[in-house]
């Protein structure tokens, strides 16, 4: 087992908050196993990397020895999360959770060590709990101290409706803690109020608080927005092997360590270790390539992630990238950009009338993939690799044009 030190090294990684190291540190010494929760809504089917990100920081506490507690908030699931919204959401049917979490459970494991996960449903609890237990724990908390939430006080000022049951959603989340007596809980930077919450319920029911341990949420491939299906500049668990690949072969080489960052499993030495080699010169490119290979076999197997490797310089012609090439932020209107105006505007071409004429020629790739369509239109929240002949490239990233 490693020492405290290393311990702490290997949960901070990544970390953008520890509340409070120095009870975490008390909570290592005793030896014992720690109780870590991370709760998730059923809201969406499928997972993106951006949701494994908490996911794992879960592991690692796994790989240290502790127990993990998988939440599935089908109790808070049904009322909605308020978090960063500006209209109250509408709650999820019981079907719907239901259906949702089953997805979820089915999808957790090719992270998390099963044998030492265990999955709880908050309804366990709180569908127990009669009308008078809820109005006991709501008088735990303030109106006032409910508005301090950035959120809450957003739309209070803004005159914009709140619902009373919103309230109960950062209450019952915190009770959630209660009832798992956990000692440490991740959430994201955005859960940091609800996860505080659940800190102070624990010292009015007499448990030690909880340690909050909060992580950043994940650029998409833009770069710019948090990664989310709505904007499509997401990579999806599920997704093909060539096609996560692929992707994450796109991502630019300064977003490459942020992605390295939070979902890498390799030793922290390692990650030191690629950093100081690009720095003397190696191509980021070939870090790419192995951090790639780790995702992929993650979710597919290394027998899958070797034939995307494969597939991917096949498509590329071994080593036809240059190790540099021009990076160009374009603006994409709600309808979309025309492939023909990409290549004006990335400076590929000098005008629309050559693009088609060189797609004609079957000169115009993206990402490798000869373009045959002149009619082709791309969307925002991706990354692509233009290419117009042999010798004229350029990595573009296509953003909203609303942001």
């Amino acid at each position: 087992m490693p020492s405290i030190e290393e311990a702490l090294a290997i949960i901070k990684h990544g970390a953008d908050e520890l509340l409070i190291e120095a009870e975490l540190v008390e909570k290592l010494k005793t030896g014992r196993p720690l109780r870590v929760k991370a709760g998730f809504d059923p809201t969406a089917p499928d997972l993106h990397l951006g949701h494994t990100v908490l996911i794992n920081k879960l592991r690692q506490f796994q790989d240290l020895g502790h127990e993990v507690m998988f939440l599935i908030g089908d109790f808070t699931g049904m009322i909605g999360d308020p978090t960063g919204k500006n209209v109250t959401r509408k709650p999820l049917t019981r079907d719907e959770v239901i259906d949702n979490a089953r997805t979820y459970e089915q999808q957790i494991f090719k992270i998390l060590d099963p044998e030492k996960t265990l999955v709880m449903f908050n309804s366990s609890w709180m569908g127990q709990m009669d009308a008078a237990g809820l109005i006991q724990l709501a008088a735990q908390y303030t109106v006032a101290r409910m508005l301090e939430r950035d959120d809450f006080a957003r739309r209070y000022h803004g005159g914009q409706p709140i619902a009373i049951h919103e309230f109960l959603y950062p209450l019952i989340q915190g009770y959630d803690s209660v009832a798992m007596r956990a000692d440490v809980e991740l959430g994201g930077t955005d859960q940091k109020f609800n996860l505080l919450v659940g800190r102070e319920l624990q010292k009015h029911y007499g448990q030690s608080p909880q340690v909050v341990l909060t992580m950043p949420i994940l650029e998409g491939l833009d770069g710019v927005q948090k990664m989310s299906k709505s904007l499509g500049n997401y990579i999806g668990i599920n997704e093909p092997p060539n096609e996560m690949f692929g992707k994450l072969m796109s991502i630019s080489d300064t977003l490459m360590w942020r992605y390295i960052e939070l979902l890498s499993f390799r030793p922290l030495a390692t990650i030191r270790q690629w950093r100081h080699e690009v720095d003397e010169g190696r191509n980021p490119r070939d870090i790419k390539v192995e951090f790639a290979q780790e995702i992929v076999t993650r979710f597919h197997g290394a027998a899958a992630a070797q034939a995307a490797l494969e597939d991917f310089e096949a498509r590329f012609s071994r080593g036809a990238l240059p190790a540099q090439m021009p990076e160009v932020s374009l603006s994409v209107p709600a309808q979309g950009l025309p492939i023909a105006q990409l290549l004006k505007q990335a400076g590929l071409v000098a005008s629309t009338s050559e693009a088609l004429r060189q797609i004609a020629g079957g000169a115009v790739r993206l990402d490798g993939e000869r373009v045959e369509d002149k009619g082709l239109v791309l969307t925002a929240g991706r990354e692509v690799v233009a290419q117009v002949g042999k010798r004229r490239f350029a990595r573009v990233t296509l953003k909203n044009a609303t942001h």
